[in-house]
């Protein structure tokens, strides 16, 4: 028998099914929320709703916004001929963190993974494709994380875009600045060999 009322079980529930939240955070989080005072719990309720109305994918590039375009396909200054493709929303953030990127973006929502049953179909790659035959794009940068999906998801999106005689490269992969060679693993020190580059 429990002994929390059942609406604020199915509060705890609710955060539990977000992702890396456990029972516990979950709980926390519960007893945040009620602990609020109501103008800022109906805020922070409004909030959620909002964004769940008005956040939807960029017509181009797919990634999320709540205007007809997102602010990076708005902006005159970013280089249209170079495409970064990325598998999440948050994956742009990550790039535009560097200050170094000046392309645009096609986010995928997704990669290919044949275990979960996502295929081409289930995620943006028609889109990108379309992009890639108007015309105009130079080079597309392949920038899904380095592991068996994302590696899967890179080539058979450059297999896509072969007839279209664009460059595709794909990001470098190597040894984390600070880290020791005596700890890196046998994969990431093969592809920071090949990735090597003249000084």
């Amino acid at each position: 028998m429990s002994l929390l009322p059942p609406s604020f079980e199915a509060l705890i529930d609710s955060f539990a099914s977000l992702p890396g939240v456990g029972k516990k955070s979950a709980q926390r989080l519960a007893f945040h929320i009620l602990g609020l005072p109501d103008g800022e719990a109906e805020a922070f309720a409004a909030a959620i709703v909002e964004a769940r109305q008005r956040v939807h994918s960029c017509p181009v590039c797919q990634n999320l916004t709540d205007s007809e375009l997102c602010p990076i396909c708005k902006n005159e200054r970013r280089d249209k001929s170079i495409i970064c493709v990325v598998a999440e929303p948050r994956d742009v953030m990550s790039i535009e963190r560097s200050r170094e990127y000046n392309g645009s973006y096609h986010v995928l929502h997704g990669v290919l993974s044949p275990m979960s049953h996502v295929g081409p179909d289930d995620i943006r790659i028609a889109e990108l494709v379309k992009r890639v035959a108007e015309g105009g794009v130079e080079e597309v940068i392949m920038a899904t994380n380095p592991d068996t999906e994302g590696d899967t998801t890179a080539m058979y999106i450059s297999r896509l875009l072969k007839p279209f005689e664009v460059k595709v490269s794909r990001l470098a992969y190597g040894i984390p600045v600070g880290s020791n060679l005596e700890f890196t693993d046998d994969a990431t020190l093969l592809r920071a060999l090949e990735g090597r580059r003249e000084m």
